[in-house]
């Protein structure tokens, strides 16, 4: 009876230590999202200041190309759109993986 219990009680702490590490994945994954965020959220507020006679380029390999304001300007509030998309996706697995990691401490306790 007691090595059953030995061996439930190492299958919970395995479930909760991988259970751990998932949300450390999880964690970092988001603070990168919001490194993204914050960068493109500057690139908006740039681009708000910009006059029709300002030229905006863009980055491709190693070489600047020229590219349309209004282009530019559509690409960036496309990819805050997507961010703070997967900014809440990412927050919702973080609360998955929280009540996981509380019901696993709760059966090693």
């Amino acid at each position: 009876m007691a090595a059953a219990l030995q061996d439930r009680l190492q299958a919970a702490s395995t479930d909760f230590q991988k259970i751990q590490a998932e949300l450390a994945t999880v964690v970092e994954a988001r603070q990168k999202l919001e490194a993204q965020l914050s960068e493109n959220e500057l690139v908006k507020k740039e681009f708000a200041q910009l006059t029709e006679e300002n030229t905006v380029y863009k980055l491709v390999g190693p070489v600047l190309v020229k590219q349309d304001q209004a282009e530019a300007k559509q690409n960036v509030d496309t990819r805050l759109e997507f961010i703070k998309s997967e900014i809440k996706r990412v927050e919702g697995q973080l609360k998955d993986l929280g009540e996981k990691s509380e019901k696993k401490k709760l059966e090693v306790r």
